[in-house]
């Protein structure tokens, strides 16, 4: 495990060596998309941490399939671990904010399929999954609109374009 400036802790597991061979240092890309994620986002706790898990489209699938009900693999997937009022309790010093897995198989073919550079797209799918740890979703069009605004902002941070823009 590796601590952020933040005290934020990312624990990096690769199941698919795809990832590593396509992204140059995926470590560091992975601590720095987090890190401008969460900025300002974690008003109350005073360091947590974060699993990353970098699979393929099998292993994403059978986690789609057991916890979502859905037989099909996706290209993230986020587990909270924490409550949303939890996030705001100045009174935990220390929490486990949950999982965020990612296919290479998907997110790589998406990728392609939408002409975007991987890195490019890697980034909006974690920046993405990392959202969803604090709570954020797009089940209704408002919800979702606060949430890609969200996204964009980091991602623009991050010297990557709107992806939400068509050309």
């Amino acid at each position: 495990m590796t601590t952020l400036p933040n005290n934020i802790e990312i624990d990096i597991t690769i199941k698919d060596e795809h990832w590593g061979e396509v992204i140059n240092d995926i470590n560091a890309l992975i601590h720095n998309i987090i890190a401008k994620t969460l900025h300002n986002r974690l008003t109350g706790i005073e360091s947590a941490e974060i699993s990353i898990v970098l699979a393929d489209d099998f292993f994403i699938q059978e986690l789609n399939k057991t916890y979502r009900e859905k037989d099909k693999p996706t290209n993230v997937l986020s587990f909270p671990m924490t409550e949303k009022d939890e996030l705001k309790n100045p009174a935990i010093p220390f929490c486990s904010l949950g999982d965020i897995i990612l296919a290479y198989d998907t997110i790589s073919r998406e990728a392609l399929e939408q002409n975007k550079l991987l890195s490019d797209h890697f980034t909006h799918m974690l920046v993405h999954g990392c959202l969803h740890l604090l709570h954020y979703n797009h089940q209704t069009d408002e919800e979702a609109k606060i949430m890609e605004k969200h996204e964009i902002d980091v991602l623009t941070q991050l010297g990557i374009k709107n992806p939400y823009e068509s050309d």
